[in-house]
């Protein structure tokens, strides 16, 4: 079998026969021209640059403690609804961050008065989750 390969700017042609390969031919890569505009056409305007729009940041309203992700993931579940009564240490949501899952538990006893997060979201370290007063 013959093979092309081209590798940082060079093309190398190999031949390749059960288990042993051999260089047949090495040659510079050259990029196709573009093909030139017609020197009569009018230049067409640069389209001006769209900004992207920043994904909007989830809203705190609740006075409270914000438990915050300590990494970045993906929420698998979330075991609270606001309104809820919780003890401290336990489970607020389990966050999933390099194929692991960690359970993001409670820092103080309180009430849930709001979740930010559903399940599927995707978090930032830092990202609140889920206030408690």
């Amino acid at each position: 079998m013959v093979y092309k390969v081209t590798l940082n700017g060079r093309t190398y042609e190999v031949e390749v026969e059960s288990g042993k390969a051999m260089l047949l031919d090495e040659y510079e890569a050259i990029a196709p021209a573009a093909p030139a505009a017609p020197a009569s056409a009018p230049a067409a305007p640069a389209a001006a640059p769209v900004a992207a729009a920043a994904p909007a940041a989830p809203v705190v309203t609740s006075a409270g403690e914000a438990v915050k992700a300590p990494m970045p993931g993906t929420i698998l579940k979330v075991n609270v609804t606001a309104g809820q009564a919780v003890k401290e240490g336990q489970v607020l949501c389990v966050l999933e961050a390099m194929k692991m899952e960690n359970e993001i538990m409670a820092p103080k006893a309180g009430t849930v008065t709001q979740v930010i997060v559903s399940k599927g979201s995707s978090v930032d370290t830092g990202a609140p989750l889920v206030v408690i007063e």
